[in-house]
């Protein structure tokens, strides 16, 4: 059996399909394409919620059993950037996702914030190999747009299309 080696494959593997790219939810653009090279370019993503079919997961991450809910949300989240990359220039294109950021919604004494991120960091990795791996900061807030569970964005180094 020829191993899976396009992103599309890896998702639909895993179960998972790519959903549309998320409209923006106020005045910014989904994604912004800075080229730095001939054939190469920054695909910066901006943050995504944990949206699905209209619906916005939500909720604060207060206390450890929380962590799996919020790992759900990022999940969410690195399948809206999947699904801003594919819009913007193709996942077959990804050279490497340099850096991720996660803002976890979250109770003063929660600390969980690295746990929760990981579901997101481990779908990138899981869809795009090695070019998945990243940079990251996770982070806990205490307010999110309309109190959703977290948001990511993230910086992506990609082949521009001819």
């Amino acid at each position: 059996m020829a191993a899976m080696t396009r992103p599309i494959e890896r998702l639909h593997a895993l179960g998972l399909e790519l959903p549309s790219a998320p409209a923006a939810l106020a005045s910014y653009v989904p994604s912004c394409l800075v080229p730095i090279g001939a054939d190469r370019a920054l695909l910066f993503i901006a943050g995504q919620v944990p949206i699905s079919d209209g619906v916005l997961m939500t909720g604060r991450c207060r206390v450890p059993e929380d962590v799996e809910r919020g790992r759900q949300a990022a999940r969410r989240c690195a399948l809206n950037i999947l699904a801003q990359i594919e819009a913007a220039v193709g996942l077959d294109n990804v050279i490497q996702v340099a850096q991720v950021n996660g803002w976890v919604l979250s109770g003063d004494d929660f600390r969980d914030q690295p746990q929760v991120m990981d579901a997101c960091s481990n779908l990138l990795v899981e869809v795009l190999g090695e070019a998945g791996r990243h940079t990251r900061t996770a982070l806990g807030t205490s307010s999110l747009p309309r109190g959703v569970t977290c948001e990511v964005n993230a910086t992506v180094v990609v082949r521009v299309p001819a």
